[in-house]
């Protein structure tokens, strides 16, 4: 895996476009391995070529991994990372006017807010604004945490006007309180690759030796980036709970983000370092989910989770807290468990009936059933037609 490299002013990416050539500029805060920008790899990875360009911008990448693929695909990436945070916003700016697009897409609601009105003032041609709404926001706890996610949320709804495409990803982001009302709504979930889930299910043994994982262990696995969403402190104290009842479950926690050392401090301090594992993050994380007995999330809130897509594909239940999207796929009882956010005891209640081994056999029958839903086939096809359908149209004032 190489490093990530960033863009530089002596090696600029070439905003020349080939005579009716599509030139579409994605949007993400950040490259790393998190389901936002999983889901714009794979989708990428996909994307018809003839007579279309791409180019991704992010903010910062912690991994080269993902803009490896994205090149391997053909894919312009330009990593801002270099440079002072405080001003990355202003490279932001600079880079996507430079770059010219025809269509921009936004992936996170800060740079979105930033781009939005800048774009309007530009003094040439502007492009195409989409937005593409990842997760249905809820309030954090804390007070400082509360208080900013508002100011965003306030000023993504603000700014949101300005754009000619919304795009949810699931029904019920689209029925949020930021979203409901954006200008040309649309829904489209995004899908994983099936098949290519499906052999990595077939590799479990392989990968469940490669990070230790005893034969006669129970497996669960939470693939989440350790912000503050996804809640790992609960699912800790879940873990926990789990663990005094089976003593035979290991815990594999992968991902990166801030929280990541809190959370390993707590495991260790709490004793269960040998079977609550935080491993950070594990490349290609999705042969660790099919590797799983079960998929576990106690997040405040989500969008429609690509691990649980993942998941399904693999043909793993799924343990999680009943937030955003995650109810359209995952059905109580039948590929899964859910219960009421926030709270330890209930995910714990709810890990210990899917680990039953008659009830835990029910539900992997009824994931194999429902995979195909959660196919990624057609996405990138239908985000093609949208930009080409936008680039022809006449544009509002």
């Amino acid at each position: 895996m190489s490093p990530a490299t960033p863009a530089s002013a002596e090696s600029p990416p070439s905003t020349a476009s080939a005579p009716g050539e599509l030139h579409v500029c994605e949007v993400v805060k950040t490259l790393n391995v998190g389901g936002v920008e999983v889901l714009l790899v794979e989708r990428l990875s996909r994307a018809p070529r003839d007579g279309t360009r791409y180019t991704v911008v992010c903010l910062r990448a912690s991994t080269g991994e993902l803009i490896d693929r994205l090149r391997a695909a053909g894919v312009t990436v330009v990593d801002l990372s270099a440079g002072t945070r405080a001003l990355g916003y202003a490279r932001l700016v600079a880079a996507v006017r430079g770059l010219a697009p025809h269509v921009l897409n936004v992936h996170s609601p800060a740079p979105a807010i930033v781009l939005r009105p800048l774009l309007r003032l530009a003094p040439r041609r502007r492009p195409y604004l989409v937005s593409t709404v990842h997760y249905a926001y809820s309030p954090l706890p804390g007070l400082a945490d509360r208080m900013l996610s508002s100011l965003v949320l306030l000023m993504d709804r603000l700014t949101r006007r300005l754009d000619d495409r919304t795009v949810a990803v699931s029904s019920q982001v689209a029925r949020s309180p930021a979203v409901r009302h954006a200008p040309g709504l649309l829904t489209r979930v995004h899908g994983v690759d099936v098949a290519e889930q499906r052999r990595w299910a077939g590799r479990a043994a392989a990968t469940r030796r490669e990070f230790g994982v005893p034969d006669d262990a129970f497996l669960l696995v939470c693939v989440a980036n350790f912000r503050p969403q996804k809640n790992h402190m609960m699912l800790v104290q879940a873990a926990a709970e789990v663990l005094a009842e089976r003593p035979d479950a290991v815990f594999l926690l992968a991902g990166g983000g801030p929280l990541r050392e809190r959370i390993a401090h707590l495991v260790r301090r709490r004793g269960l370092a040998d079977r609550i594992r935080v491993l950070g993050p594990v490349s290609d994380a999705r042969r660790l989910v099919a590797a799983a007995d079960l998929l576990v999330l106690g997040s405040h809130y989500e969008g429609l989770p690509v691990v649980v897509m993942e998941a399904l594909a693999a043909g793993v239940p799924v343990v999680s807290t009943r937030v955003g999207g995650v109810p359209e796929l995952v059905v109580c009882g039948r590929n899964g468990v859910l219960t009421e956010p926030g709270s330890a005891s209930a995910l714990a209640a709810g890990m210990l009936r899917a680990m039953e081994p008659e009830t835990h056999r029910a539900l992997r029958s009824g994931v194999l059933t429902g995979a195909p839903a959660v196919d990624l086939r057609g996405t990138a096809e239908w985000f093609e037609r949208l930009y080409r359908e936008l680039a022809g149209a006449p544009r509002h004032a």
